[in-house]
């Protein structure tokens, strides 16, 4: 590797896309890149020419590790929708451009399915112009949703920390009695995709009976059934406990948060910002049963929670981080690193290359047989799937009883 590198992080920050950065810089440099740029805030502060030397951030080992440690995104996110080449070619030109400016060998994208858009349409310009810079995506998504790879990086910490959290407020639910029972409605992130909510069954084990109910988005839902079925679960027992997929739809398509409030926030990729879908089924159960309920929305914890991270993940975001690196050493470019699953046991993973355009803008969902026969839990396959997925931890490094992160002033 003769010239520099530049990497970018897009979309929603996970607890290891900070390990897929600190692949991406020491593969780098151990292969002999001069330089490797971080754009700040992805392709958008790109375009605003915002970039830093990582080395003047990374500069040995301890940083390394500090970094694999730090959650959200350390050089800032975007959500940044770039236009048909057709539609604005000066944005391109303008890139590409910087690009040269910087002597750019390798573009790496970390992110998920709308990144994997950008590096898309970026390998398609280069392609058209006969640009030398190869465009490489490095997967990343807690909502586990981009096609061709078994799992993406960050999936796994979530995973694990939303059974955890589970797990803690079952523990917690039976506390105390209420005359009519209680009824706690959890909130996991997942629009159309229930990788997420079905982790809450991780939960379950010899010493916790785990989630009543769990309900992904995948499948319709049913307002009156729901109600149907909390009233008979309470009729047992004193207190419920259900996780809910924040994009739950009706049969007609709308959300269900929508019945409560309206969805006025819209980024740039088109997605309805969606918030308030247990707030609205717990209000809902208080007035058809009239007992005590609780509305939780784990909201960003699940992807943050870098002290609960997953040893197997942060390791998987590295390696992935180092891959993207090597492809575009050996002259691939439009391609996205994937995760193959080589053996549920012992548990083995490897890497390839797959075309980003067999992935960009698709959505890999829960298949039906991995839920049960009525909708509202997961079948032992989906169990058997993420479990291996959650294995191991990582201890943050404590300074004063607070874990340490690497520390960028924005």
């Amino acid at each position: 590797m003769n010239g520099n590198i530049i990497v970018g992080q897009s979309g929603g920050p996970t607890a290891a896309i900070n390990s897929s950065l600190a692949g991406v810089y020491r593969t780098a440099k151990d292969r002999g890149a001069r330089k490797v740029f971080g754009m700040l805030h992805g392709i958008q502060g790109l375009l605003q020419e915002r970039y830093i030397d990582l080395s003047d951030y990374i500069k040995n080992d301890l940083d390394t590790e500090l970094l694999k440690r730090t959650p959200a995104a350390f050089l800032g996110s975007c959500r940044f929708k770039l236009p048909e080449i057709h539609e604005d070619r000066e944005v391109y030109e303008k890139i590409f451009g910087i690009l040269d400016k910087l002597d750019i060998e390798a573009f790496i994208y970390i992110g998920g399915n709308d990144s994997m858009d950008t590096i898309k349409k970026l390998s398609d310009y280069a392609i058209v112009t006969g640009h030398p810079t190869r465009f490489i995506g490095c997967p990343k998504t807690i909502d586990n949703d981009l096609a061709l790879t078994d799992h993406t990086p960050g999936y796994g910490s979530a995973a694990k920390y939303i059974g955890t959290s589970i797990k803690e407020i079952i523990r917690d639910s039976f506390c105390l009695e209420y005359e009519k029972g209680v009824v706690t409605i959890v909130e996991i992130m997942g629009r159309n995709a229930g990788w997420l909510t079905g982790s809450a069954s991780l939960s379950r084990g010899e010493d916790c009976c785990g989630p009543d109910l769990i309900y992904l988005p995948e499948l319709p839902f049913d307002l009156k059934k729901f109600g149907e079925k909390v009233k008979n679960l309470l009729s047992s027992k004193s207190s419920v406990v259900i996780a809910v997929s924040e994009g739950l739809r009706l049969s007609d398509g709308r959300y269900v948060c929508e019945l409560g409030q309206s969805l006025d926030f819209v980024d740039a990729f088109g997605h309805k910002q969606l918030s308030g879908t247990a707030n609205y089924l717990a209000s809902y159960v208080a007035g058809e049963i009239g007992c005590k309920t609780r509305s939780i929305e784990l909201s960003t914890l699940q992807r943050s929670g870098s002290h609960l991270a997953s040893r197997v993940d942060i390791l998987e975001a590295y390696q992935v981080g180092g891959a993207a690196v090597k492809a575009a050493d050996e002259g691939d470019s439009g391609k996205m690193v994937v995760l193959n699953r080589i053996s549920d046991d012992p548990y083995q993973c490897g890497t390839k290359v797959k075309d980003v355009h067999k992935i960009a803008n698709d959505e890999k969902l829960v298949p039906r047989k991995w839920m049960n026969e009525e909708g509202d839990y997961v079948a032992e396959e989906f169990i058997n799937y993420v479990r291996p997925l959650i294995q191991g931890d990582v201890s943050p490094i404590m300074v004063d009883g607070i874990p340490r992160h690497l520390f960028r002033p924005v």
